[in-house]
């Protein structure tokens, strides 16, 4: 089996994270899949952002929550990374997914509801798959427990995962009770009797955030089945060196 790269927020090392030109990159690298974070704005559009508050990735203040979609959209979201990304938009969900279609790669969306529960937001963006059908190319991923369990309340066939940063015994078997399909661990977390654990309940395991090459190979040996990282292009060399049994 091997490990599936995924593009922490685009190719967010190189480009402003969340934004169509980390999207871009990622997919030009190569990344077999992008993870990127949902919000809904006061008009209940599902945008692509990862904090609550706009403060550090656009020339304003406030909650995503308290913009409309057409306010957010006018905004600046690539200066704070990098004058030549001046002017860089938040994008719709929508407008992923449109983009995101012809390509051949996974999406992995995850909904953040654990600071702010935005009502029927796991509805909306599940209308929005729908729309773009690509059910079957989708992983959603929160750490709030009753968004898992909702996704799958609306369709059981939704690949979805428990992402977690907290060491517990019975992790597995809390994930299992939501159905979920797999589990996301911060990378502290990851070891093999985890690995273990989790296979034996019939569980994936993916790993983030993973940027330097001796965690991406922790990754590959313990068989993750997807790492997150900001540096797909890294990681896809790194894999390359492991399959040809350079290990380091």
């Amino acid at each position: 089996m091997k490990t599936l790269i995924f593009a922490h927020r685009g190719a967010s090392k190189y480009a402003p994270e969340n934004t169509m030109p980390a999207f871009e990159l990622a997919y030009q690298q190569g990344a077999e899949g992008i993870e990127t974070d949902v919000q809904l704005t006061k008009d209940h559009i599902p945008v692509l952002i990862h904090d609550e508050r706009i403060n550090r990735v656009t020339n304003k203040t406030g909650f995503v929550a308290d913009y409309t979609y057409d306010q957010l959209h006018t905004l600046d979201a690539g200066s704070w990374f990098s004058k030549k990304f001046a002017g860089t938009k938040i994008i719709s969900l929508d407008t992923f997914l449109h983009w995101a279609k012809p390509k051949n790669m996974l999406i992995n969306l995850e909904l953040k509801t654990n600071v702010i529960e935005y009502k029927g937001i796991e509805q909306l963006v599940y209308q929005l798959i729908k729309k773009y059908d690509m059910l079957n190319r989708i992983i959603l991923s929160s750490f709030n427990h009753e968004t898992i369990a909702r996704c799958k309340e609306i369709d059981s066939s939704l690949t979805t995962a428990f992402i977690t940063s907290t060491k517990r015994a019975d992790l597995a078997n809390f994930a299992n009770q939501l159905h979920a399909s797999g589990l996301h661990i911060k990378y502290r977390l990851l070891t093999r009797n985890q690995t273990k654990m989790a296979a034996e309940s019939n569980l994936y395991t993916g790993c983030y955030t993973v940027n330097r090459p001796h965690q991406m190979m922790r990754c590959f040996k313990l068989k993750c089945y997807n790492l997150f990282t900001d540096k797909p292009d890294l990681a896809l060399k790194t894999r390359k060196l492991y399959e040809d049994n350079i290990i380091y």
